[in-house]
């Protein structure tokens, strides 16, 4: 494992350059290994749990539920707040940042877009809830996707580009994520349920986000600094890939379904019961048409 490791470490080199030193040592950052590893049980899970779950009766999972929301709901809170922080304290230029001029503001920035990282292996539970709660609707290509790269995205930029034209995105999707937790949480509350009404927001909210990346890392490719055009490259690439299968989520789910349809998606907004945000509802008529529709629990 060791001689694979000390490979990859050196293809890596090869291919994006010499790491950032400043997270050496860092909890699951020194090696590929263990998030390539965590993201193959993901996807294992994904691809396992329903066969597990075929004769069982779905979990409730309410009280967790809240407890899991509201943890992510702060979490998400924080790293907005030490983000912007960190980029006021250090004078970002928001057209193009690098990643070594700042001083002590980058290093602040490193730690939170670290817990941004590690909260994308947490947010993996979304999916699990989906399956203990036997949702399998809500397992969609857009869902695995987003959550199974994100992680493995996110391993790379901590260790070659962990702050300077990084902060933007993160900083957005982890506002996004305050609003969109604490509606799960909510939802997770039976009483709470009428009165939620801004989940077609959350969507709008993300896809507004997407486009705003996408804005912000051109500049950094018109205005060239001290960050690896490359990884701007790319950004914009995946973003333009979100934006294509939200798009096509948020068509689904909200402009051909018609009336009828949304009023049965507002009828349970828990978490794991209802065709939400972050690709959390079926946004391919393939995938709809083999799942059979299950009489909702009353919990």
């Amino acid at each position: 494992m060791e001689n694979f490791d000390a490979s990859l470490s050196t293809y890596f080199k090869a291919l994006l350059g010499p790491r950032d030193t400043r997270v050496k040592g860092w909890f699951l950052l020194d090696n590929y290994i263990p998030t390539f590893i965590c993201s193959i049980i993901y996807l294992l899970i994904v691809w396992l749990g329903p066969k597990y779950m075929k004769n069982r009766q779905p979990f409730s999972c309410r009280g967790i539920l809240v407890v899991y929301n509201l943890g992510l709901t702060l979490l998400s809170l924080y790293m907005f707040y030490e983000v912007v922080t960190g980029v006021w304290e250090g004078e970002y230029n928001f057209f193009c940042q690098g990643t070594r001029s700042a001083g002590e503001a980058d290093m602040k920035i490193i730690r939170v877009l670290w817990w941004y990282y590690f909260s994308k292996l947490i947010e993996f539970m979304d999916t699990f809830f989906f399956i203990l709660r036997k949702n399998y609707h809500q397992i969609t290509v857009l869902h695995v996707y987003h959550h199974a790269s994100m992680l493995n995205i996110w391993w790379f930029v901590m260790n070659w580009v962990p702050c300077g034209h990084s902060y933007f995105g993160a900083t957005l999707n982890s506002f996004i994520h305050v609003l969109m937790y604490s509606y799960y949480g909510l939802s997770s509350v039976p009483s709470m349920r009428p009165y939620l009404w801004w989940k077609k927001y959350i969507t709008q909210g993300q896809l507004l986000q997407f486009v705003l990346t996408i804005i912000q890392t051109t500049c950094g490719v018109i205005w060239p600094c001290a960050f690896p055009l490359g990884w701007l490259y790319f950004q914009i690439g995946y973003m333009i890939s979100l934006i294509i299968l939200f798009t096509n989520f948020y068509v689904q789910t909200y402009n051909k379904k018609g009336a009828s349809q949304r009023k049965e998606h507002l009828r349970d907004h828990q978490n794991g019961s209802v065709a939400a945000v972050n690709g959390h509802t079926n946004s391919f008529a393939s995938l709809e048409n083999n799942v059979k529709p299950r009489k909702q629990r009353k919990d």
